[in-house]
């Protein structure tokens, strides 16, 4: 690059840097606290990937995707998952009409995934075959039904949702579908200060009138902002030695991760790191990515992307803080 593209690029950044912080407070205004949660799911769509949030009911998972709705002006819709769900439910089904001349043919209605903003709330509750009607939708942002492949309108966001209390009668999703979650996000409960504030803001004051500060063209001009930030051959390096350190069976892992871990994170984790690392750059204003930023998300890539053995089942070790010793650990410069 010249000196005229780097001031450009930096310029870029600088509006992709207010424009962020701006949607941020604006969805602040309606979602108390939760700041990481807010700043994961904003990076989740502008980056083109998909979050899973597991949280206790009540802690505005629901509201959090209403908001991105009106602030980023996108078509939200949200699917309650059952049990007796369908995959017809979700995508749609071919119906038999009539035309004017008496005719029958085959009409395809489109189901709720035919939208921009998905809340797929319980994910966990629905059968395995229900769950996987999101698989093709998540990867490629495509329907395929009747042998006709349906294109959803881009942004495309899946937002699901698992409670992490009541496990009975529900099917955990497999590890090919956690896989294309971007993120997985916990939602800590709240504080004391914040739930004082949660009860004044819905129940003592009028409802907060959003502003909308971003709409599906301008998400997609971000994106193309996004692959022109600059990684350096050392930090990409950095990023799929942290991925790599996941596996038991490397050099680089630590003691840890090879005595509690039974598998590591795919290659997709090592894309998801290096795609949430130059959006943390813009947000800072910066062109360029740092360490830091690989370091930054690392948590919401790589823990369900990284399974424990028996062992670590067995004595209630967190895979975060395996990731976290990963993080410590790994050096930045390559030996």
């Amino acid at each position: 690059m010249n000196d005229q593209e780097l001031d450009a690029l930096q310029a870029e950044a600088n509006d992709f840097k207010q424009t962020y912080e701006s949607v941020c407070n604006e969805i602040g205004k309606v979602i108390v606290g939760q700041e990481r949660v807010i700043e994961a799911a904003l990076t989740a769509i502008i980056c083109g990937g998909n979050v899973l949030l597991e949280g206790v009911p009540g802690l505005g998972k629901t509201e959090l995707i209403k908001a991105m709705s009106e602030v980023l002006d996108l078509e939200f819709r949200r699917i309650q998952f059952t049990p007796d769900l369908m995959p017809a439910d979700i995508i749609g089904t071919n119906m038999m009409q009539s035309d004017e001349h008496g005719r029958y043919q085959f009409e395809f209605r489109p189901g709720p995934i035919f939208t921009q903003l998905l809340l797929a709330d319980e994910i966990n509750r629905a059968t395995p075959k229900t769950q996987s009607a999101l698989l093709e939708t998540m990867q490629e942002g495509t329907v395929t039904t009747g042998g006709t492949i349906h294109r959803l309108e881009q942004p495309f966001f899946v937002m699901a949702t698992q409670n992490p209390l009541e496990q009975e009668g529900t099917y955990p999703l497999p590890e090919a579908q956690l896989d294309r979650f971007l993120f997985k996000i916990d939602v800590p409960f709240v504080s004391l200060t914040e739930l004082n504030e949660i009860v004044n803001r819905t129940i003592l004051r009028q409802r907060v009138e959003l502003q909308k500060l971003l709409d599906g063209p301008r998400i997609l001009h971000l994106r193309t902002i996004l692959n022109k930030v600059v990684v350096a051959e050392p930090i990409r390096d950095f990023a799929c030695r942290l991925v790599l350190a996941t596996h038991p069976e490397t050099e680089f892992s630590p003691e840890g991760v090879k005595k509690f871990i039974r598998w590591g994170a795919s290659p997709r984790a090592a894309q998801a790191l290096i795609k949430a690392g130059r959006l943390r750059a813009l947000s800072q204003g910066r062109s360029h990515l740092s360490f830091d930023d690989v370091r930054y998300f690392a948590d919401e890539v790589l823990k369900h992307r990284t399974l424990l053995n028996y062992d670590g089942q067995a004595e209630n070790v967190e895979v975060g803080d395996l990731i976290d010793e990963c993080l410590t650990t790994l050096p930045e410069q390559a030996a």
